[in-house]
C-alpha cells in the first residue's frame, strides 16, 4: 500500500505534482528508473504520482497527468520529490507544507525538481542545507531564503535532501542515484539507452559557457561580461571592468560596440533590468527591494529605466507577467505599492 514505509522490495519514489509542474523534469526523473528496471531485469524502483487533492494535475505545457492519491492518503513515504515550475508560491498550500514537515519528522527523504525547491524552503525544510533550482530563479530564491546555501549546480544531494535545477538535469540526478545504489555500470547503460552521451556531474554548470551562449571569443570581453553577470546588486564602475580586462576604457567601449552594438553601460543596465524582471515575476519582493537587489539606489531612476526597457512600469509589468501566465493575484495587492515602503515613482 502506498504510504507505508518498507525496507524490502523496490525503492519507492513518490512525485508530488504541483499545478504548472515541469513535464520535462518529471519524465527525465522517471524514465531512468524505468530503464534501470528493464536493463537489470529486476524491479529496482517503483514510482508513484500524487497531488494535494488526488485530482489530475495540469503541467506547464497544458497536459494533465492522473495521480494515484492525495496527500491525505499518504501518511508515510520513504522518498517524496516535489515537482513544480511556474509560481510555486501560489501553490504553497498550508496542508501541503504541514504534510512535508510531517514526512520530515518521520525520516523521509525530501526532494524537489525545478522550483519545487521553493516549497521545501517555504516549509522550513532547507535551512542549513545546500540546494539548487532553475538558474532563472536562483537570484530571487537567494533573496527570499538567505538561510539556505544556494548553489547554481545541476543538482544537490545534502543529507536527506535532493534538489535539482529541472529539465534534463533531473536525468543526471537519477543516474547518480542509480550509480550510488546499483553501480556505475548500470547507470552508464541507462544513460546510453536514453541516448544521453555523458552523465553530468552535480557541479556541471546549468547554463552554457558565456563564450558559447553569446558567441564571444575575446578573453577580456569574456571576463568583463562574466563579472557584470556576477555583480548585479553592487554594480562595478567602468574603470574596474577595464582594469579587469587589462584594457583601456576606449578599448572597452570599442569591444562592446563591436560585439553587442551597445555601450558597456547600456549592456550592463540591460542585464540588471532583466534580473529585476525575473525577481518581479518569480518573487513577492517589494518593488523597492527589487530595485535595490539590482543595484538601483534611486527609485525614480529604476522606474524610468524599467519603462524605457520593457514599455511598462515595474508594477504594470508584474501584473502583466502574472496575467500572461494565468496567475493574476498570486502576489497580494500590497506588494510593490506606489507609496509607503516603496517610495515615490515605482508605479
Amino acid at each position: 500500500m502506498a504510504g507505508v514505509l518498507r525496507d524490502d522490495g523496490p525503492e519507492r519514489i513518490g512525485f508530488l505534482l504541483v499545478p504548472e509542474f515541469s513535464m520535462m523534469a518529471l519524465f527525465s526523473s522517471v524514465e531512468p528508473l524505468r530503464v534501470a528496471n528493464r536493463l537489470s531485469g529486476k524491479q529496482l524502483y517503483s514510482w508513484h504520482i500524487f497531488s494535494v487533492d488526488g485530482e489530475p494535475v495540469a503541467s506547464s505545457n497544458g497536459m494533465s497527468l492522473v495521480t494515484e492519491a492525495s496527500i491525505a492518503q499518504i501518511e508515510r513515504y520513504p522518498t517524496i520529490i516535489v515537482c513544480a515550475s511556474f509560481a510555486p508560491d501560489h501553490y504553497a498550500d498550508k496542508k501541503l507544507l504541514a504534510w512535508l514537515r510531517r514526512l520530515d519528522r518521520q525520516g523521509s527523504e525530501l526532494g524537489a525538481l525545478d522550483t519545487g525547491t521553493y516549497l521545501l524552503a517555504k516549509a522550513g525544510l532547507l535551512s542549513g542545507y545546500r540546494a539548487t533550482l532553475h538558474w532563472e530563479n536562483l537570484a530571487s530564491f537567494a533573496e527570499a531564503y538567505p538561510d539556505v546555501e544556494v548553489s547554481g549546480e545541476l543538482f544537490e544531494i545534502d543529507r536527506k535532501r535532493c534538489t535539482c535545477s529541472g529539465g534534463t538535469a533531473a536525468l543526471d540526478m537519477m543516474l547518480h542515484r542509480i550509480s550510488a545504489g546499483h553501480g556505475h555500470e548500470l547507470a552508464v547503460a541507462v544513460s546510453e539507452s536514453l541516448l544521453h552521451a555523458r552523465i553530468r556531474r552535480p557541479d556541471d554548470h546549468q547554463r552554457m559557457a558565456i563564450g558559447l551562449r553569446l558567441r564571444l571569443r575575446h578573453p577580456a570581453l569574456l571576463r568583463i561580461v562574466e563579472a557584470m553577470e556576477e555583480n548585479i546588486e553592487e554594480p562595478l564602475r567602468l574603470d574596474e571592468f577595464a582594469s579587469l580586462g587589462a584594457i583601456s576604457r576606449r578599448q572597452l567601449e570599442r569591444l562592446f560596440r563591436k560585439a553587442f552594438d551597445d555601450t558597456p553601460t547600456g549592456y550592463y543596465l540591460k542585464l540588471r533590468l532583466r534580473r529585476a524582471r525575473q525577481l518581479l515575476e518569480h518573487t513577492a519582493m517589494s518593488i523597492l527591494d527589487v530595485s535595490l537587489a539590482c543595484g538601483f539606489v534611486s527609485a525614480p531612476y529604476f522606474s524610468r529605466a524599467y519603462r524605457n526597457q520593457f514599455g511598462l512600469s515595474p508594477r504594470q509589468d508584474r501584473r502583466a507577467l502574472q496575467h500572461s501566465a494565468g496567475r493574476t493575484g498570486w502576489l497580494n495587492e500590497g506588494v510593490g505599492g506606489a507609496s509607503g515602503a516603496d517610495g515615490e515613482g515605482l508605479v
